[in-house]
């Protein structure tokens, strides 16, 4: 897929369509004031407020309708009217409000379309940038593949680590033992291991250099050039964890609080038809 189409898709149609949008609902909000001041309570705020409404229901049936997307045809003019029109519904959100808040579930409703908005412009920009960076790590390998060829590093390097000293055996034990790869959410979100083993090992191997004989030489620059690959390896592991992980955190923000803002603005609706 072509991300940057989706921002210039049929020539910015819905570039354009959000600018009238708001253009529109401006020039509303200026010409017809009421005498007691904008509120959402006013002809133009149950208008605003009521495209608002269909908007937010609209975008809400765009995540149905992507995962249930098969093969014909092309998301990217949903995906272009998703985010433009999104960025306009929170315009007309606000006009809606006529700039009045407060500790009410109508203000939690308004704050809870923000947050699925920003989260929404946070989970485009990572599919915009992440994929690219992690076709670029990875290359023609796979993860799986990686993993593989650390654990034929971690015996290899074992073997000839074995018949070093006693303090080049243990550097190598420990990094083989204690490397960790995106074990935890926090791990893969990061990228990387606090004081990694791997690279503390590759540091005192090339400070144990001067102190080996003639005769362990020869295995130590195998040995050193196996654990600097390795940890070459493990870092390409760790990143791609982590762009996987920061492609798919932002929907456990943007999922459950979209489902938070339908109940609140169904609440919003119900209190305002009932108790005003």
């Amino acid at each position: 897929m072509q991300r940057g189409n989706i921002f210039d898709y049929k020539n910015y149609r819905y570039f354009k369509i959000a600018v009238l949008v708001i253009l529109v609902a401006f020039a509303a909000y200026l010409i017809f004031e009421p005498a007691v001041g904008h509120y959402g309570g006013s002809v133009l705020g149950y208008g605003l407020g009521t495209v608002s409404a269909l908007m937010v229901l609209w975008m809400a049936w765009y995540g149905i309708r992507k995962r249930r997307y098969r093969s014909s045809g092309s998301t990217q003019g949903w995906l272009s009217a998703h985010i433009y029109l999104g960025t306009a519904m929170t315009v007309l959100v606000t006009l809606h409000s006529g700039f009045h808040y407060g500790i009410n579930i109508h203000t939690l409703a308004y704050a809870l379309l923000l947050v699925v908005v920003a989260s929404g412009f946070f989970g485009n920009y990572t599919y915009m940038i992440y994929p690219r960076q992690m076709s670029e790590n990875m290359g023609e390998d796979s993860l799986d593949s990686l993993l593989l060829r650390i654990a034929e590093a971690d015996k290899l390097a074992r073997q000839i680590a074995l018949v070093m000293p006693d303090a080049i055996n243990n550097t190598v034990s420990r990094a083989c033992r204690e490397t960790s790869i995106g074990l935890g959410l926090i791990d893969q979100l990061r990228g990387y291991q606090p004081n990694c083993p791997s690279a503390q090992a590759v540091d005192d191997l090339t400070a144990m250099a001067n102190e080996l004989t003639p005769d362990q030489r020869k295995l130590y620059r195998e040995l050193y050039t196996i654990m600097v690959r390795r940890l070459s390896l493990v870092k390409r592991a760790r990143q791609d964890l982590m762009y996987r992980a920061r492609l798919g955190i932002w929907l456990y923000l943007h999922v459950p609080f979209t489902i938070a803002l339908l109940v609140a603005m169904t609440a919003h609706i119900i209190a305002v038809f009932v108790y005003w």
